[in-house]
């Protein structure tokens, strides 16, 4: 029997308990929970529940917010004491993979400092930034479910139509302005009928964890395709996220009330319940820290976020994905996406000994998260990692 040493200050203590999928060379994969710096294997542990065999975390998630809890619950007993040898892998030894089968993909654009920063790159000449629904609704969009990988998968440079202010024609060939976007991502574990609505003061009883996010985004051909139909084959060719699902019920302490929403939202908008979060991001470029976003900025909620989804009767499915949309501060060095950080490829960045606008072939981007946990402590998201290959490998 083994017991778990949890080093002091962890990000991954029992107050964090994130699920994720793992293998190892002899195994399939699995659903397990990391703890410290090992990962407990749940299909050893809770061998009369097959959904913990599975190479995902749909099985589980579908089982409601009861079995959340009480799984909770069971492991923070557990791992109190002694665990079997067999259930028990040190991190280094395992190998991560994508947590859930993502169902659907949608993308909000809910930080009202990344909105205005592009509405003044792209509008200079309006002397409002925002659109005139931006504070009516969280604004979003599909994305594409299949393209949805984790931390870890190199990601191929796109190629695609665009059409620079001097070109007299569109051009096809590999994107120039390749971006990230931090943001966070949240993921539905029990969804709603076709018909029904998710009110805001729902948000746990569908919510199942959160996890870090990079949606990709190809800023040349987003911005010769987005008009009228908004992003597309800009943004499409992938999204990034970690590997490790932080429940929803180790994010209380970092619950708090979201920015002063005015003009009031319209009712099915609003709820009893505090869903701001209390998230520190960190972004960094080739080894160097270049941006810390804060979530805690954010406009629109993932409780708003997920009504607005749902409340034109729309389904949603275990497995769904929403992402927060950048996250940025007022800061110029809390800035969750390069267009905004170089403004437009106006004022590069040093990035160690180089310069930067936009991402080079061979770059590595991570970008990491923590959150308040109870009584002074922080958990961890970890990281979600990437490097950018050449088109056409």
């Amino acid at each position: 029997m083994t017991v778990i040493d949890i080093p002091e200050g962890s990000l991954f203590g029992l107050d964090n308990l994130p699920y994720g999928i793992f293998s190892t060379e002899d195994t399939e994969p699995r659903v397990g929970v990391r703890v410290g710096d090992t990962v407990l294997d749940l299909s050893r542990v809770f061998e009369d529940d097959v959904v913990f065999a599975e190479p995902s975390l749909n099985a589980f998630m579908a089982q409601g917010r009861r079995r959340w809890d009480e799984v909770r619950s069971a492991i923070k007993e557990l791992v109190s004491g002694e665990v079997a040898d067999d259930a028990v892998f040190p991190i280094a030894d395992v190998t991560l993979h994508l947590p859930i089968e993502v169902a659907d993909y949608v993308d909000f654009y809910a930080s009202e400092n990344h909105a205005s920063n592009l509405g003044r790159l792209f509008r200079p000449q309006n002397p409002d930034p925002l659109m005139p629904n931006w504070k009516h609704l969280p604004v979003g969009y599909h994305g594409r479910s299949s393209t949805v990988v984790t931390s870890g998968v190199d990601i191929v440079r796109p190629c695609g139509q665009r059409k620079g202010p001097n070109d007299p024609a569109p051009v096809f060939g590999p994107s120039i302005r390749l971006d990230i976007e931090a943001e966070m991502g949240f993921i539905v574990g029990v969804g709603s009928p076709m018909g029904t609505q998710i009110t805001p003061d729902e948000f746990a009883d569908h919510c199942f964890g959160a996890v870090i996010l990079n949606d990709w985004s190809a800023r040349d051909i987003q911005a010769w395709e987005y008009v009228p139909l908004g992003p597309n084959l800009g943004k499409s060719f992938a999204t990034s996220i970690s590997p490790w699902v932080v429940p929803l019920a180790a994010l209380e302490s970092a619950r708090i009330d979201t920015p002063v929403q005015d003009p009031e939202p319209l009712p099915y908008l609003q709820g009893d319940e505090k869903w701001g979060l209390d998230i520190d991001l960190e972004v960094e470029w080739n080894g160097h820290v270049v941006s810390r976003p804060p979530y805690a900025q954010m406009y629109w909620s993932p409780a708003q976020m997920l009504a607005h989804t749902s409340v034109n009767g729309a389904a949603t499915r275990t497995g769904d994905l929403f992402g927060s949309g950048t996250i940025s501060g007022p800061e110029k060095d809390q800035r969750g996406a390069f267009i905004e950080l170089t403004w437009g490829g106006a004022e590069p960045v040093q990035v160690g000994d180089e310069t930067r606008t936009f991402l080079e072939d061979g770059d590595e981007i991570a970008i990491s998260a923590t959150a308040p946990g109870p009584n002074g402590t922080r958990i961890g998201f970890g990281e979600v990692r990437t490097r950018i290959l050449p088109a056409g490998r």
